[in-house]
């Protein structure tokens, strides 16, 4: 009777969350937890649709634990000075861009970004949520025909 009873309360309750992802359609799940955090900002921030709702990020540096990152888009500004680079991440402080590394050869610019807790950021908890983010990198040549690679990839 009573497995009944719960069987029937989970059923009332995934019924009353809507579009809830279920195991027999695990691209729902991806998708709906993308969509969801997609438009997350924070006071004084303004995702713009070039960078497809990704908050704008500048290195702050002085993190620790702090690591490579991959990136997931890197698109070119129209004079080739710039680029702007997307990735998923997590929120500050626990997740803080310390750096932007980018190496320029007549062949390609790499680009890495490094990630880590903010130093002054001791004993907090931060929440679980993926975050779209973006920053922009300046080029000292334009970038013409050269390859954009991740140098957290290599």
């Amino acid at each position: 009777m009573m497995t009944a009873i719960l069987a029937t309360g989970t059923v009332l309750l995934a019924a009353g969350c809507g579009d809830a992802p279920t195991a027999a359609d695990p691209d729902q799940a991806a998708s709906s937890a993308i969509v969801r955090t997609s438009g997350v900002t924070t006071p004084g921030s303004s995702p713009t649709p070039a960078t497809g709702g990704a908050k704008p990020t500048r290195p702050k540096g002085h993190t620790v634990g702090t690591r490579k990152v991959r990136w997931e888009s890197a698109k070119p500004s129209k004079d080739g000075r710039r680029i702007t680079v997307v990735w998923w991440s997590g929120v500050e402080p626990c997740h803080t861009l310390d750096r932007v590394r980018v190496r320029e050869t007549s062949r390609r610019v790499t680009i890495t970004l490094y990630e880590g807790q903010a130093a002054k950021a001791r004993d907090v908890a931060c929440i679980e949520i993926a975050l779209k983010k973006s920053t922009i990198v300046k080029l000292k040549a334009p970038l013409g025909a050269r390859e954009i690679v991740d140098g957290a990839r290599s």
